[in-house]
């Protein structure tokens, strides 16, 4: 199965209010490993990056100017995520500036029914737990130690390892792993056979003539046994 994880970068929270997205970062996976396919795309939103913005994710306007347009590589992005499932975390948040852009590009939207949201399947599985990508990350085991400031790419590959965890691991099926060319994904132990053993003869139970000699003597030693009366 092929999936897309991704993340976006924006100007602020709302695109409703002029917010624009300056960045994306695509992952493709196949049956929940990564092919190594990427998209990655920086973006000029033709306005000014508020300070606080900037503070998250480092991207100054000064920076993004000579970017291009969201328009001339809506195409090429489109291509790239194809059909697939699209995960994001709190993908809410990256559907609508996702959608925004490309409604002003006269793009028809990306249906939400495509949407997969690993906050609410770690909600699912960790109920009262924190959420945040740091904080799910932290609790797999997941290093993120290179990771000073938010940016799509860097995000979505993370996001890409905790989406796998969340689904229960990488348990992944030899059938799988040959559809990505993974050659041994699984370890499989080598089939044992029992090797068809020939019976012993049984051994001889009965007493010799030399017990039974001796036997008898024990017996006529013992006075008074009650087997004799």
């Amino acid at each position: 199965m092929r999936e897309i994880v991704f993340d976006t970068e924006t100007t602020g929270l709302d695109p409703q209010s002029g917010d624009r997205l300056v960045e994306i970062g695509c992952i493709e996976m196949l049956n929940r490993v990564p092919t190594g396919a990427v998209f990655h795309a920086y973006f000029n939103p033709d306005r000014s990056m508020p300070a606080e913005a900037e503070a998250v994710h480092g991207l100054s306007s000064a920076f993004l100017a000579d970017k291009p347009r969201f328009a001339e590589r809506a195409e090429e992005l489109l291509a790239f995520l194809g059909e697939a499932p699209l995960v994001a975390h709190n993908a809410g948040f990256d559907f609508g500036f996702l959608n925004t852009e490309l409604a002003m590009c006269d793009l028809p939207p990306v249906d939400r029914s495509r949407m997969v949201d690993t906050v609410a399947i770690a909600r699912r599985k960790h109920p009262g737990a924190k959420l945040s990508l740091d904080a799910l990350c932290s609790r797999y085991g997941i290093d993120r130690s290179h990771r000073v400031r938010h940016g799509a790419l860097l995000d979505a590959e993370l996001l890409a390892q905790l989406y796998v965890e969340l689904m229960g691991g990488r348990q992944i099926g030899l059938e799988l792993a040959a559809e990505v060319g993974i050659k041994e994904a699984v370890a499989v132990a080598p089939i044992r056979t029992t090797a068809v053993r020939t019976p012993r003869p049984a051994r001889p139970h009965a007493p010799s003539a030399e017990e039974l000699a001796r036997h008898a003597a024990f017996v006529d030693a013992i006075k008074g046994a009650i087997w004799l009366q």
